[in-house]
């Protein structure tokens, strides 16, 4: 399906600072933080919460009450009026919540719609299931975060085997791997230049308290820097293998947030009205079980098939790379170079907090085309399962 008239009011839209793993937020109440942010950057744009008409919420690690999801978030933000899902794909949660509020409001279901992704991967519940048909009536423990990184039911492999698969198969060493997070670190840094200029196009710096001190997150606190050398010493997680811990991510925590509306609305809230930011089409795919790294390349392709375009009509393209074998299979399979994709940084290098971290790679899409001077931009990453999806944006 092609979208012709939802759009993203340019400006309106944010992304906390990711903190690294039991970093600045790990006390924090994901969906209470995400409200709180949400709230002060409709105060800082004046908006009502009364204009909004759609809401969902997008997380995937469970939270106290959580279970009240999208309604009690909104309520929290001022809008007690609205109703929405709670929406929960893995790492592909933030463009699937972008999806439905795109297709309400494409579809006049909504006029003025919020979507809100978050998560906390740091301090993750400790989940027990009891089942008196157990040993003595005991049951099974689960650690929501951890245990499902380290084992897939369905494939019955980490999410780090299923980057050994697909290395293997595309012949993708360990020093190649270890190039591209040089390549990544290097482009994040144009992110940080002029006082991080590219940054606070979008950026939210988040604020708290730890007992009576008061504490400011303005920046991504899980960034390491990365050099040859370093890496070189780095031995592979799996013994045999080739990805380190320098050629994959680290879970974080954050929240991110995009307002979805009409063309005609768009132009009233958007920071330029000279700058229109259109949802053109989504894609949504899934390879072979173990091979989780494949799967944003046909989920691309998807989205790029009913927007009517090609790889090289794309003037920027954006991965959630939890590995840097995703870009290395990305640029092999489509001849998209390297170089031209994850401008600005990713998630390889800033982190991955889940629920957010697609929404994050959306909006940096936007700004790096609005530099760019407009045309058309892709966001495209893998999800649990062997999964992924993808979203084709138009910047004119």
């Amino acid at each position: 399906m092609k979208l012709d008239n939802a759009y993203i009011p340019y400006g309106a839209y944010w992304s906390t600072p990711f903190s690294k793993w039991q970093g600045m937020l790990a006390e924090e109440h994901s969906l209470a933080l995400a409200a709180s942010c949400g709230r002060r950057f409709l105060d800082y744009k004046k908006l009502a919460p009364s204009s909004f008409d759609g809401f969902a919420l997008g997380v995937t690690v469970p939270q106290r009450q959580g279970f009240y999801g999208a309604p009690w978030v909104a309520a929290m933000m001022g809008a007690a009026h609205l109703d929405g899902p709670t929406v929960s794909q893995a790492c592909a949660t933030s463009v699937a919540t972008l999806a439905h509020a795109a297709r309400s409001v494409e579809l006049g279901e909504r006029r003025t719609f919020l979507a809100v992704t978050c998560d906390r991967t740091s301090n993750g519940p400790h989940v027990y299931y009891p089942s008196r048909s157990g040993p003595g009536g005991k049951g099974a423990a689960e650690d929501p975060v951890l245990d499902n990184m380290g084992h897939d039911p369905h494939a019955r492999v980490s999410m780090t085997q299923t980057a050994e698969n697909v290395a293997r198969a595309a012949g993708s060493t360990l020093a190649e791997q270890h190039e591209v997070t040089l390549l990544r670190h290097a482009q994040y840094q144009r992110a940080l230049e002029g006082d991080r200029a590219f940054q606070r196009r979008y950026l939210l710096p988040v604020e708290g308290k730890a007992g009576k001190k008061p504490w400011r997150l303005e920046i991504d606190e899980g960034v390491h820097p990365a050099t040859r050398e370093g890496l070189a010493a780095l031995k592979p997680v799996i013994e045999g293998g080739t990805v380190t811990y320098g050629s994959q991510t680290h879970p974080a925590d954050g929240n991110a947030g995009i307002v979805v509306t009409t063309g005609e609305r768009a132009r009233e809230l958007s920071r330029d009205a000279k700058i229109a930011v259109r949802l053109v089409s989504f894609g949504a795919a899934r390879v072979a079980a173990g091979f989780m790294p494949q799967a944003p390349v046909p989920a691309a392709r998807q989205a790029l098939e009913r927007a009517g375009l090609s790889f090289a009509e794309l003037k920027a393209v954006k991965t959630h790379n939890p590995f840097a074998v995703n870009d290395l299979y990305f640029a092999k399979e489509t001849g998209f170079a390297l170089e031209r994709m994850n401008q600005f940084g990713c998630s390889l290098v800033y982190g991955h907090p889940q629920g957010p971290t697609g929404m994050r790679g959306v909006i940096e899409v936007v700004e790096e085309l609005v530099l760019g001077g407009g045309g058309y931009g892709l966001f495209t990453g893998c999800a649990a399962g062997d999964t992924a999806m993808a979203v084709v944006l138009k910047v004119g």
